[in-house]
C-alpha cells in the first residue's frame, strides 16, 4: 500500500449516535492553517476499549506504507485502549519518523519541537511504570491462585475429544485445519492434542 496523503487525521467517537464534526472541524482547520492539504481523514465509531478499529488499523497501514508525515487528531485519548496501547502506537509513529498531533492538549512529537520530545519521553516512561505495575499485579494473583491450589493453565481437553482427534490424524494424518474441521474442533485444541502425542512418542522406547 502507497499513499500519497502526507497527513493522515484520525477520528473517534464512543457511539454510533455521536458525531465526529466538532473534532472534524478543529482538526481540519489546524491543518488548513499549516497548509497542509487533502489530508486522509480515518474516522471510527467505537469505545476506547474495542480491540477492532478499522479506522485505526487503517491508519496504521498508511504509516507502514510510508510516505506519511504526520497523524494529526483531537486528544491521546482517540487512539489508545490504554496508555500502554497508546505508548506502542506512538512507538511504532516515532520509529517511523511520523509527527503525533494532538490539536487539544497541544502535543507535538516532531522532531524539531522539543516540548514535543519531552512529552513524548513522559508518557514512555509513565507507559513502562503501567506495564511494570500490571506484571507485579498479574505475578501476585497467580500467587495467591496457587496457595488456594487453583489449577492454573488451560483446562485439559475432554478425554474423549483427544480419541476423536487422534482417530482422525491417524487417518487423515497431521493436518491441523482438516481434522479441525471434521470433527469441529479448534484448530488450536488440535495442535495440543497432537502436540502431546508427538512427545509422548519421542519418550517412548523403541
Amino acid at each position: 500500500m502507497n499513499t500519497k496523503n502526507q497527513t493522515i487525521v484520525y477520528l473517534r467517537v464512543s457511539t454510533a449516535e455521536q458525531e465526529t464534526d466538532s473534532q472534524e472541524h478543529q482538526v481540519m482547520e489546524f491543518c488548513r492553517v499549516r497548509g497542509w492539504q487533502a489530508p486522509l481523514v480515518l474516522r471510527d465509531s467505537a469505545s476506547g476499549v474495542a480491540t477492532t478499529r478499522p479506522g485505526l488499523e487503517s491508519m496504521l497501514a498508511h504509516v507502514r506504507a510510508g510516505g506519511v508525515h504526520q497523524v494529526v487528531t483531537y486528544k491521546l485519548d482517540r487512539l489508545g485502549r490504554s496508555l500502554t496501547h497508546l505508548a506502542i502506537i506512538v512507538g511504532e509513529l516515532q520509529m517511523r519518523n511520523v509527527a503525533l498531533i494532538c490539536t487539544s492538549q497541544g502535543i507535538d512529537t516532531s522532531k524539531n519541537n522539543p516540548v514535543g520530545q519531552l512529552q513524548l519521553g513522559v508518557l514512555m516512561a509513565v507507559a513502562e511504570f503501567e506495564r511494570a505495575l500490571i506484571k507485579e499485579r498479574t505475578i501476585a494473583g497467580l500467587a495467591v491462585a496457587r496457595q488456594k491450589g487453583k489449577r492454573l493453565g488451560r483446562p485439559p481437553l475432554d478425554p474423549k475429544i483427544v480419541r476423536l482427534i487422534l482417530k482422525t490424524a491417524s487417518r487423515l494424518g497431521h493436518h491441523v485445519r482438516a481434522i479441525a474441521r471434521e470433527i469441529h474442533a479448534s484448530p488450536t485444541s488440535v495442535c495440543r492434542v497432537l502436540a502431546r502425542f508427538d512427545q509422548s512418542a519421542a519418550r517412548s522406547p523403541s
